[in-house]
């Protein structure tokens, strides 16, 4: 078999599909392996170039690839995509990672070690269990109605709801049962946030970075953990615009002839960073409303004379955005008394 150069490797559950190229692109691997036999292979292969999709479990064989000597990257999806010929099979898949691989603006996924992968999983615990609690508690709101029971807004007012249903006799025995089952539910899953607020607390201790970033207002210790976890290496930006371009914190681009057209947001990005970006930027416009400081953030209290507040909160995710991207970057400390991007260096502070 000729030499092998770079090989575009379509992973599943059990399947995994291979497509190898020489030094002249000429197809030379097409070969369908088990995941038993799959190791085996690449641990008779000379160092080569393999590309996979990012996806799951590819973090883990790139990493295991990677202590075979082979040179492994990681390609999005969507830009594995658009290299397909026709149709959809493992095979067309492998041969698009192969042919995406040799393109030399080709972006890659970095590869994440272990300990980064747990961290994500505590982000991704968490996210999970506050949907679990919300939808729990739309729920109980939603019945409670059917009583006449309402409640005011907010997560807090949940367990004084399910008090007053308790106590009142008219609401049927079987449906005070009931939502005294679902108090149980909702108690336990408050609990289990608690813990695994804990332990995200705990890693937020253990951050230098994510301290530094909670210096900016809106970012507490749960967004700086998150953005600290979930970033990949902030260098490979070029600048804070690309980095909130990467949240999905930028305008849609329709320009077109000459004429510049600007949308919504893309939405781009992980969503949960994006909208916990949107979320502490609320927090300091609505702080900013109620306990008003002249003169304290000028930019802010123009745009709100112009704007609606939901669209500002949007504008100040972004600045908040370029400015973390300014803080993972350098050694540059937040300073609210200077103009943007708001840094200053660390020797300064």
């Amino acid at each position: 078999m000729d030499h092998i150069t770079r090989i575009g490797m379509d992973t599943s559950k059990r399947i995994f599909q291979l497509h190898g190229v020489d030094a002249k692109e000429g197809v030379v691997l097409r070969r369908k392996l088990l995941r038993g036999d799959m190791m085996r292979y690449f641990e008779r292969l000379p160092p080569t170039l393999i590309a996979i999709e990012a996806c799951g479990g590819s973090h883990h064989w790139a990493r295991e690839l990677g202590k075979l000597g082979h040179e492994v990257r990681l390609i999005a999806p969507q830009h594995a995509k658009r290299y397909v010929k026709r149709g959809k099979n493992d095979a067309a898949d492998a041969e698009a990672l192969c042919e995406a691989a040799s393109r030399p603006h080709m972006e890659y996924v970095p590869v994440k070690s272990a300990d980064q992968q747990a961290a994500l999983m505590l982000a991704g615990v968490r996210d999970r269990l506050v949907r679990n609690r919300t939808q729990l508690a739309n729920a109980i709101r939603g019945m409670a109605a059917e009583f006449g029971l309402i409640a005011a807004k907010g997560i807090g007012h949940v367990l004084p709801l399910l008090d007053r249903i308790a106590a009142d006799l008219a609401v049927p025995t079987l449906a005070r049962d009931l939502f005294a089952a679902q108090g149980e539910e909702y108690a336990a899953l408050e609990a289990r946030i608690a813990q695994v607020d804990a332990q995200l607390q705990a890693w937020y201790r253990s951050s230098p970075m994510a301290k530094k970033l909670t210096s900016i207002p809106g970012v507490g210790a749960v967004i700086a953990s998150l953005v600290v976890m979930k970033t990949p290496d902030p260098h490979a930006f070029q600048s804070g615009r690309d980095f909130a371009a990467w949240l999905g914190l930028t305008p849609k681009d329709h320009s077109t002839a000459g004429k510049v057209r600007l949308g919504g947001i893309t939405r781009a990005g992980d969503e949960s960073l994006r909208s916990l970006l949107v979320v502490g930027a609320t927090s300091v416009i609505s702080h900013l409303r109620r306990k008003p400081q002249p003169g304290a953030r000028p930019w802010l209290e123009k745009l709100l004379d112009r704007k609606p507040p939901k669209l500002v909160a949007i504008a100040l995710a972004n600045k908040m955005a370029r400015i973390i991207w300014k803080l993972l970057t350098s050694d540059a400390v937040y300073d609210p008394t200077h103009p943007s991007p708001a840094c200053r260096p660390a020797l300064a502070a």
